[in-house]
Parts: structure tokens; C-alpha cells; sequence
């Protein structure tokens, strides 16, 4: 395959911006996250993963490290979602929309899954529409209430205020601000907290997660269900360059708070365990999109093994995967659509695998080259890294075809 016919970015559409939220001084409190993708269209249990795994995948960037809180949208599908076993309870506050057709079983219900989340340190936001008395049981855990302004006549403003205040106790929270004027008066009204394009428009934040395939995320899950070993957990992620990938970024993550940086994927797994794996797994399921990997996906994977094969001879186990992260990740550029630089950045890798991607020097580089020159069908490239080697034409097609199969094998 050439690698010319490959597309350039493998990276997915996920959007995700955020806007502050204020104080009655004009300092920073929070940021609301946004599913820039989703534009006016309903949020989903799946957008709402996609949201919390980019989150998780900003750890260790101010937007996660700051000491401001994050808003994040829910919907009621998602209050029981194990995605939010992975961020940081007393730092999120998680926004609730009123229940659909304001049914009194569902808000009941919706009461109960809520409640759960407040106990594990979650706050709760909700729209003005929670004053009203359907929702009473949902005053006493209200810990924010959101107003948009544009949409509440001037003149009862004061008096939605004052409902918010005597009925939840909750901080309410004036949206749409857009000049001084409006800051002013909201705020003399008693509202506290302040968001609007007066403060900030949202800002656009690089996506940092690539979706793995649904079929490699199930066949994962379902390895983790049955209690596979730790060899057949890790060869089911090496199958699929974004599981490895979004894998150590998860286990690096500053949530995490490990001190050292993990580079073995066989060592992430062992650290994270059989249930935390199955939670981000059954994650990665809701939030894929296809059933195949991505082409660049697929051809790092196989650069990956045929590394790992042609370093058999002269590598030791721990050499052998350093080889096959490298060619793993050597595609990144285009699966996330930013530099190589960049994609490692968030990784913080550093060695002999930073310097065979970045510099192309390194014990590994002819590896490197010859599993690129068997993509792109170039003969002299081909000639000179087998003669480096002392690999002969057949042990390299060997191992380049028991490559594309191992590859293909777990989507059969």
C-alpha cells in the first residue's frame, strides 16, 4: 500500500470548546464544555462520552489542572454512564436539562440516578425551569441554576431570582450576558455567577482523542468480561493503533497521578486492572462512530508488527516493544491531524522512541525505514535498510505478510 494514497488527518470531528464563567468581580470560576459537533442538534449518551473522553484526554493542560470547576452537559441516558468514573468529582458539575415532557416517574427517576452522583461529590446544574413545582424535588439538590436571560422577560427577572434563591438556595447563574450594562443589572438582581460573549466567546480546543473502532473496542471489552489474561488484554489493544494510543493517555493522565510515565502497554494495562479497563472500554464502545478501523489506524498497526517481527533476532522483549509503539505511533500525526511533535508531546514520551520518529536516527530507524518502504513499494530504500539489517528478501516478506494478517485478525 502507498502511503501517498493514505488520507492526511484520521483525526475525528470532535469539537470541544469551553467559555468562562465569572464572578460578581469578573474572576474566573468555572468553564462550561461544549460539544462544538453537535451545533443544535440533541446531545446523546454517545456525544456526551466523546465530551468526557476529551476531557480526559486534556488532563494535564490548565483547562484540567486549573483550579476553576467544569460544567458539563448531561443527558439523562448518560447520568448513569461510566464515563464519569474518570473525572474528578469535586471538580465537575454536571448540567441537567429538565426531564422530557416533565413526566413525574421520569423525574423521580432522574432524581434518584442524580442523587447518586451528588454523593460522590458531583454538584448539579439545572435551568430556571427547576423553580417550577413539578420539580421540587430537585430544588434540594440544586447546586447551580442557570438563566438564559434573552429568554426571560426583563421585568421577571428580579422575581425568578429570588424563586431560585428561596426555593434551592442553589448560585444562579446569568447566561447570554453580552455587555456591561446587562452585568450590571443582573447583578444587582442577585444573580452570582455570569457567562457570556461580554466575558469571553467559547474557544475552540483541539480534539485529543481518536475514536477507535467500534469492533476493536467491543472485542476488547468482551476479552476484559471473560477475564482474559494480561497477554490476550494486551493484544487486543495493539490491534488498534487508538486504543494504544487514547490507552496512554489515559494511564499518564494527570488524574491518574502516577509519577512515572508509563510507555508499556502491557504495563498500563496491569496498572489500571480488569474493571477500570472494561469501564473505559464499554466508554470507547458508546462513542464509536464505525465498525472498521481508519486506514492510517490499520497501516500503523501493521508498521507496528512488522517491526516487532524483524526486530526479533537482535532485540531484547523490552526492545521488541519499544519497535512496536514506535511504529504505532508513527502515524499519529495523521490520525490526530497535528504534527508528529505534538502527538508525542501529549504522550510525554521521551528516548529511543521520540528520537526514531523525530530525528529518524536511533537503533531503531532502520526498522522504521523498512516497514515504510514496504508500504511505499520503494526498492532502494528497501534494498539499503535489509542490507543494515542482514535481513534477507524473504525473511522481510515474511514477516510483512504475518503482519497484515495478524492485523486483519481481529475483525474477522
Amino acid at each position: 500500500m502507498n502511503s501517498s494514497d493514505a488520507e492526511t488527518s484520521d483525526a475525528s470531528s470532535f469539537s470541544i470548546a469551553r467559555q468562562h464563567i465569572v464572578d460578581a468581580d469578573k474572576s474566573i470560576v468555572g468553564y462550561e464544555l461544549f460539544n462544538r459537533t453537535q451545533g443544535d442538534r440533541a446531545h446523546t449518551l454517545a456525544s456526551d462520552v466523546s465530551l468526557v473522553l476529551n476531557v480526559m484526554a486534556q488532563s494535564g493542560s490548565k483547562l484540567v489542572n486549573g483550579q476553576a470547576d467544569l460544567f458539563i452537559n448531561a443527558t439523562h441516558e448518560s447520568l448513569t454512564g461510566s464515563h464519569w468514573d474518570f473525572l474528578v468529582p469535586q471538580r465537575t458539575i454536571i448540567e441537567v436539562p429538565p426531564y422530557p415532557g416533565h413526566e413525574t416517574a421520569g423525574i423521580e427517576e432522574a432524581r434518584l440516578k442524580m442523587m447518586t452522583l451528588r454523593k460522590r461529590g458531583f454538584r448539579l446544574a439545572f435551568n430556571h425551569t427547576v423553580v417550577a413545582p413539578i420539580y421540587k424535588s430537585w430544588q434540594g439538590i440544586a447546586d447551580f441554576v442557570k438563566v438564559d436571560v434573552r429568554a426571560i422577560d426583563p421585568a421577571k427577572l428580579k422575581a425568578l431570582v429570588d424563586a431560585i434563591h428561596s426555593r434551592t438556595g442553589a448560585i444562579a447563574v446569568a447566561e447570554k450576558v453580552e455587555s456591561a450594562a446587562q452585568f450590571e443589572v443582573f447583578r444587582d438582581i442577585g444573580f452570582h455567577f455570569f457567562q457570556g460573549y461580554w466575558f469571553s466567546r467559547p474557544e475552540v480546543l483541539k480534539s485529543q482523542v481518536i475514536s477507535p473502532s467500534q469492533a476493536s473496542a467491543a472485542h476488547l471489552f468482551n476479552k476484559l468480561r471473560s477475564e482474559a489474561d494480561v497477554d490476550e488484554i494486551e493484544l487486543a489493544i495493539k490491534k488498534d493503533a487508538a486504543l494504544g494510543y487514547n490507552l496512554l493517555r489515559l494511564i499518564n493522565s494527570a488524574g491518574l497521578g502516577l509519577r512515572t510515565k508509563i510507555t508499556s502497554i502491557r504495563q498500563a494495562v496491569m496498572l489500571l486492572g480488569n474493571e477500570r479497563l472494561q469501564r473505559w472500554a464499554a466508554m470507547l464502545m458508546t462513542a464509536g462512530v464505525d465498525g472498521k478501523p481508519s486506514l492510517a489506524g490499520n497501516m500503523a498497526v501493521v508498521r507496528a508488527k512488522m517491526m516487532e517481527l524483524l526486530g526479533a533476532k537482535t532485540l531484547s522483549p523490552e526492545e521488541q516493544e519499544e519497535a512496536f509503539l514506535i511504529g504505532l505511533f508513527s502515524l499519529l500525526d495523521r490520525m490526530l491531524g497535528c504534527t508528529l511533535a505534538d502527538a508525542l508531546s501529549m504522550l510525554g514520551l521521551d528516548g529511543a522512541i521520540t528520537e526514531a520518529l523525530l530525528k529518524g536516527t536511533g537503533k531503531y530507524m532502520d526498522l522504521l525505514a523498512m516497514a515504510i518502504a514496504c508500504e511505499m513499494e520503494d526498492a532502494t530504500i528497501f534494498s539499503e535498510a535489509a542490507q543494515r539489517l542482514e535481513l534477507s528478501y524473504r525473511e522481510i516478506n515474511v514477516a510483512q505478510m504475518e503482519a497484515i494478517v495478524w492485523a486483519d485478525a481481529v475483525y474477522q
